[in-house]
Order: C-alpha cells, then sequence, then structure tokens
C-alpha cells in the first residue's frame, strides 16, 4: 500500500511500509477490500498507533486487501483511498471506522464521503461497518492496560477514572458512561467516566472517587491512540498513573475483523 506523500504528521515510515507488505495484489479480488478508517491527528504518535493496528489487521488476514485511511488532518485521504481500491479493479469495499463513538464522523462526515465517493465510482460498492464501540473485548484491552499500569483488581480503595474524548452529543455520552461500570465488572474498583472535551472533567471525577473512599487513582484513558487530548488529561492531572491507550492489542484486531465480517455478510446477503 503507497501513501501519498504530505502525510501530516507523519508517522513512522517503516509501519506504513509494513502494511503495505502485507497487501496481497488482488485486482478483481472476490472478497470486499477492506478500509480502515481512523479519525487522524496533528500528533504523530496517533498515525503511528493506528499504522500499527491496521498492520496488525492485514497480518491476520493476508487473504485481504487492507487499506488505512484517516478522516482529517493525516493522509492518505478516504477519498483517495477508495479511489485507489477502485482503480485496482475492486467492486466491493467495507470501510470499517476505527472509532469508539458513533458521533458526529460516523453518522455524518463518513457516510456523506462514501456517498460521494459512490457518485464518482458506481461500479464499487461501498458499505460502512459499525464503529468498534463499547465492544466488551475491547474493554477487556482497556482493563488489561490499566492491570499493566499497576492496579490491582483486588484492591477496593483503588479508584479509575475512565476518561474518554466527549461528543457534543449526549446519547453518544451516556453510552460512553457505561464505560465505566463494565471496566469494573470483576474487579474490586471503583470507577467514573470524564471527558477531555466537556464535562465532567478529569479534576471532577477525580474529587468524586476521593469523596467515595479511593485512596490510588488510576486514569484509564478510553482511547484508541495516544495524541493531544491524552496529552491534555495528563495535563490535567501530573500526580496521576495514566495507564496506556488501548493500542494494536489483539482484541481490537478481532473486533475490527468482526465489524468487516458482519458488514460483508450482510451485504452479501441482500445481493444474493
Amino acid at each position: 500500500m503507497e501513501h501519498p506523500a504530505g502525510f501530516a504528521p507523519r508517522p513512522d515510515a517503516g509501519l506504513l511500509r509494513r502494511v503495505g507488505d502485507l497487501r496481497p495484489d488482488l485486482g478483481t479480488a472476490a472478497k470486499p477490500a477492506l478500509i480502515a478508517v481512523a479519525h487522524g491527528s496533528r500528533d504523530p504518535r496517533s498515525a503511528a498507533t493506528v499504522s500499527a493496528v491496521v498492520a496488525d489487521i492485514a497480518a491476520r488476514r493476508k487473504d485481504l486487501d487492507v487499506r488505512l485511511a484517516f478522516l482529517d488532518l493525516n493522509t492518505p485521504s478516504v477519498e483517495q483511498v477508495v479511489d485507489a481500491v477502485a482503480a485496482q479493479g475492486h467492486t466491493e469495499a467495507v470501510v470499517v471506522p476505527l472509532l469508539l463513538g458513533s458521533a458526529f464522523h460516523a453518522r455524518v462526515d463518513l457516510p456523506g464521503m462514501l456517498a460521494a465517493a459512490r457518485t464518482r465510482h458506481p461500479r464499487l460498492r461501498l458499505t460502512q461497518a459499525d464503529v468498534l464501540g463499547a465492544d466488551p473485548r475491547l474493554v477487556t484491552a482497556l482493563r488489561e492496560r490499566v492491570r499493566s499500569a499497576g492496579a490491582d483488581p483486588r484492591d477496593d480503595r483503588i479508584g479509575i477514572a475512565v476518561a474518554a474524548v466527549g461528543s457534543s452529543s449526549q446519547q453518544a455520552n451516556r453510552r460512553t458512561r457505561e464505560i465505566g461500570d463494565l471496566l469494573a465488572a470483576g474487579t474490586a474498583w471503583h470507577t467514573s467516566v470524564c471527558f477531555a472535551t466537556t464535562e465532567p472533567s478529569l479534576p471532577q471525577v477525580v474529587s468524586d472517587l476521593s469523596g467515595r473512599g479511593c485512596d490510588r487513582i488510576l486514569v484509564a484513558p478510553w482511547f484508541l491512540a495516544p495524541g493531544l487530548l491524552t496529552d491534555r488529561l495528563r495535563t490535567a492531572a501530573p500526580a496521576l498513573t495514566h495507564a496506556p491507550t488501548i493500542g494494536a492489542h489483539p482484541l481490537l484486531t478481532e473486533v475490527a475483523l468482526d465489524r468487516y465480517t458482519r458488514a460483508a455478510t450482510a451485504t452479501f446477503e441482500l445481493s444474493a
């Protein structure tokens, strides 16, 4: 897979080459191409992490043409990748949003891009898969990241501040708040959810957890990759331990491929 010049910021070139090396030259392949779409960020760590995630997806399914695209701030764009897939002769592609929430990007931005792409390429069937969402496997991955940061699941004095992006959609924020209970399941932890872009803020949640008797508080970032917002959270609570983001975790690969398979299967059944 070749990435056009002008990646801004440019992730590790070796990672991108490895994604390309794992993609077979399928031409008019029977299986739909998989276009993994990430948000994009000015922070190079974000693009590098997403590149590693997509490399893992490609390694798991070497029979698929796996491509990486970004909604904003990085290249290749969704439009560029769809054009490249069509030019290579694919007649079907499944677009898998590497997004944890079903907010504006998943409900408006991406569908609009795909609608325009269908007009440009009427012979290319494009199917948008579901977002990653609050899949229990991703919550398990986050729990593993928190444990790796030193949180004993048997310790009932530990508070976990689950930190997410936040959305202008209150419905989306309500769904995100469920992550706290899911993360605490099977542990003695106390959890509370905060947002990087709206309230409740991290300091507010830390105060809440302290008031509930937690004498050690860790931050669990409900983010796929590090970036400007995770740095903002660290600045807001520099004295706390911040667990790693989910990143290139095997369970993330599993969920992304599950979204692809479900969408591809549904498309096949509708056309049968």
